[in-house]
């Protein structure tokens, strides 16, 4: 059991950090069924479970990542500042699209994060590279909510 709890608690932190940010949005994660939404909209019941999924492979990459780390290797904390920038990005996203409404900065605030992404996904290959293949589900959804999220900006 305790080799798999830096994994365990990677992937508790990746999930805390998604579960603070609905909580944040305070309800507001209704406006979906009240704006105009593009061709491709999943259902509103399948973002949770995905995020969910992304969270737990975010966690048990970076737990090995961290893992590396305390194994003295120099590239894991540069990592995981990525990583831990990473899990702000995404937090605040959130609040900016459903709280604020600010569909078009949510859209940019998303290539900031896809950016950073891009960026996690590098230093995880040179570290450990099966970590960065649990990153591209990620990186392909949030490429995806970008769409979503900029076609909402069009639409509304």
């Amino acid at each position: 059991m305790k080799k798999y709890k830096p994994y365990i608690v990677s992937a508790l932190i990746a999930l805390a950090v998604g579960g603070l940010s609905a909580i944040a949005t305070n309800g507001n994660m209704d406006i979906y069924s009240e704006i105009a939404v593009p061709p491709l909209s999943p259902p509103t019941l399948v973002f949770p479970i995905v995020w969910s999924i992304l969270f737990v492979l975010m966690g048990i990459s970076s737990g090995k990542i961290f893992v590396s780390h305390t194994m003295g290797n120099k590239a894991a904390c540069p990592a995981l500042t990525v990583y831990a920038i990473n899990l702000a990005v995404i937090f605040f996203w959130s609040i900016l699209f459903f709280n604020l409404r600010a569909f078009l900065f949510s859209a940019l605030w998303l290539v900031l994060l896809i950016t950073i992404i891009i960026v996690m996904i590098v230093k995880f290959h040179r570290i450990e590279p099966w970590t960065a293949w649990l990153q591209i589900p990620y990186l392909l959804w949030c490429c995806f909510a970008l769409y979503l999220n900029a076609a909402i900006y069009v639409l509304n």
